[in-house]
């Protein structure tokens, strides 16, 4: 066998896992009517023959009808979930991989208005702040009938030929019962220790029941709430002993915190400019007490800190969950030794925020995760090379050089700066999000393993991209800031101006976002901590829509203690100068009242408009005059061949040189354009 800890085997009772490195129970939200069908068996399977030993489906499966999904959950309470998770099941097999699934009651996370619209349970009638929820505390029958409803779906996971399951204990229905900050029960499922562990015995004994002793099953179980009155260290080492200790159970699966916020959400699954790997240790106190088998997954996104985990005998299976989406062949990369060609996850958590959000997961620079039906994650060369010129080694450009040089053909990158990145040059210079560089670098040096030429420092006219003859021109040039439209636009500055560091904040500064998106957070941010007092302004309801929760939270943690007013529901209409001051004249959606402030500086964020002087130049010399048929784009064929004599180049344009986006719009243009050409 190899040395590699992480290559290992590892024994669960009679199950045999190649290796140490699973994938833990996640909903990325593909599910169809709630059930796990071909997108679902794609992704699972595309992570089985890459090596991985073990996928967990289903984050969150629901097992009964007043546990609604409330974000794509798979439906375990239907017996037809049986044979997609049978076929799904059965692929991942073929690949040597072993698949278990999460199964639980959400209790009083969830929405009561979803699915039948039955009340939301609990232990306790405390509102669930993250879903809103006042639930009904449960009732003798609510308790039979859910202890049964775990049985029926235990039931359907073995029918369906799945390794085992896990049962979710933090923040969902059996949990709550642990825990004194929930728990108002009365009798026998409240007070004593052994009372409050009662009904999670009860649900575990009436799966064994039914599927006997031999099928796994564990408990994915917070260990320390981290929060005062709640379950603290000792006492989770006390309940992960006592269920050890029960005969009921397999293995444990650690969580260290609350999930009641997007703040609590944050801490237990950290994003980038957060510490990596933090409960690592912890998890490791908690085997090393129990002396129990313990599984664990928390921002563990790079190899060496998994290995490092199995070495020293923290984990024993380490959960790479959010790097098997930025890459899905990290076990296979490893064993080839390839670590360096493994596609970093940068913890922008694009994936989650969606999710949580009600969108289905897509990483942040992974546009085949998900896709997997349509999108390749190793682009096959072709069968003729061309030669493809890339104007912007932005986002979309980098990608669609690394593409086009994965595909073999000849490619040169024109760039007007003199480095790589594109707007991806602005979010790194904050010291929270530089982590993000490393997904510009890794680009880079994969165009660099294809022989992808870079120009710096050239403002690529179209007669510096026609010199070099080209059968394909892809043109990625991104955008600038919009002058503002309203009048005295000329008197403000832009997000972009603050985050370069070309305009110094004001003392007292109005930061109008129109864009929604992270960039009006960072340059708040920097204009706060400069020391200004800063009024956060925008039209919608919320304060920038385009920033889904768990991305949301460090900035509201950077920006609180600055005293940063925010006010939503209004309309920067126009600015004045009045001596040194500027005079902003405020509307608003809802009322018909005059508004003013009076502040020293006016920043404006408003997306970008294209830079698409080039492409426009380019056109009508081009053989497809820009054109892209979407029918053949979004069925994943090439684009059609185009008969004009008097061209010799196809010519597209990608990114924010089309419309301003986001960086996974970039990347997933380029890839879906250029995997075929």
């Amino acid at each position: 066998m190899p040395n590699d800890p992480l290559l290992q085997p590892y024994d669960l009772k009679h199950l045999r896992l190649r290796n140490r490195i699973m994938i833990t129970s996640h909903e990325p939200a593909y599910t169809e009517d709630g059930m796990p069908k071909e997108r679902y068996r794609a992704y699972h399977a595309e992570r089985a023959k890459a090596g991985v030993a073990l996928t967990m489906t289903g984050g969150s499966a629901v097992v009964s009808r007043d546990s609604p999904a409330s974000f794509g959950n798979i439906i375990a309470y239907k017996d037809e979930v049986v044979p997609w998770l049978r076929e799904l099941t059965d692929e991942c097999h073929d690949h040597g991989c072993a698949v278990m699934i999460q199964l639980t009651h959400l209790g009083r996370r969830t929405y009561w208005n979803a699915g039948d619209w039955l009340p939301v349970v609990s232990s306790g009638r405390e509102r669930e702040p993250a879903h809103r929820a006042y639930p009904k505390l449960l009732e003798d029958w609510d308790m039979d009938r859910i202890a049964k409803d775990y049985g029926d779906a235990a039931e359907r996971m073995q029918a369906a030929g799945l390794d085992g399951f896990e049962l979710e204990c933090y923040g969902h229905l059996l949990d709550s019962f642990w825990t004194p900050l929930i728990n108002e029960m009365t009798g026998d499922y409240n007070g004593a220790f052994e009372n409050r562990m009662r009904f999670t015995v009860d649900v575990l004994t009436e799966i064994r029941k039914r599927v006997g002793p031999d099928f796994l099953v564990g408990l994915r179980l917070v260990a320390d709430e981290q929060a005062e009155g709640g379950i603290d260290k000792e006492e989770g080492i006390r309940i992960a002993s006592y269920f050890r200790d029960s005969g009921l159970i397999d293995f444990l699966n650690i969580i260290r915190g609350r999930v009641i916020t997007d703040a609590h959400l944050t801490n237990v699954i950290p994003i980038t400019g957060m510490a990596s790997s933090p409960h690592l240790d912890f998890s490791g106190e908690v085997r090393e007490a129990t002396n129990f088998p313990v599984f664990h997954a928390a921002r563990i996104a790079d190899v060496a800190t998994a290995r490092h985990a199995i070495a020293s005998g923290k984990l024993d299976m380490v959960g790479m969950t959010r790097a098997h989406l930025a890459d899905p062949h990290i076990v296979r990369k490893v064993t080839e030794g390839r670590e360096a060609d493994i596609r970093p996850c940068v913890g922008a958590s694009y994936c989650i925020d969606r999710i949580y959000e009600g969108g289905a997961a897509h990483c942040f620079h992974n546009a085949a995760s998900g896709r997997e039906l349509t999108m390749p994650h190793v682009v096959e060369r072709a069968a003729a090379p061309r030669k493809v010129v890339v104007v912007g080694a932005g986002p979309a450009g980098l990608e669609a050089a690394r593409v086009a040089g994965e595909r073999g053909h000849d490619v040169t990158v024109f760039e007007a700066a003199n480095d790589p990145g594109g707007q991806l040059r602005l979010a790194v210079r904050e010291q929270r999000r530089r982590e993000i560089q490393s997904m510009i670098d890794w680009r880079v040096t994969q165009c660099a393993a294809h022989g992808v030429a870079f120009r710096f420092n050239i403002f690529a006219e179209a007669d510096d991209v026609l010199a070099l003859a080209p059968d394909v021109v892809i043109v990625a040039t991104g955008g600038l800031p919009p002058a503002p439209a309203f009048v005295g636009g000329a008197l403000t500055v832009s997000s972009w101006d603050i985050l370069s560091g070309d305009v110094a904040p004001g003392e007292s500064v109005l930061l109008w976002d129109a864009a929604g998106d992270q960039a009006s957070l960072q340059a708040a941010v920097v204009i706060a901590e400069a020391g200004a007092r800063l009024e956060f302004m925008n039209r919608e309801r919320n304060i920038a829509s385009e920033v889904m929760g768990m991305n949301l939270t460090p900035y509201l943690g950077a920006l609180q203690p600055h005293g940063v007013v925010f006010t939503p529901a209004h309309i920067l209409e126009g600015v004045s100068q009045d001596g040194n001051a500027l005079t902003c004249r405020i509307g608003s959606d809802y009322t018909n009242v005059p508004m003013t402030r009076t502040v020293d500086q006016v920043v404006v964020n408003d997306g970008v408009v294209p830079l698409d002087d080039l492409y426009f130049a380019l056109k009508p010399k081009s053989r497809n005059k820009g054109r892209i048929d979407y029918d053949a784009l979004l069925a994943g064929e090439p684009q059609p061949a185009v008969s004009d004599m008097s061209a010799t180049f196809d010519l597209y344009r990608i990114g924010d040189a089309v419309s301003s986006r986001n960086v996974h719009a970039a990347i997933y243009d380029a890839l879906r354009l250029v995997k075929d050409i």
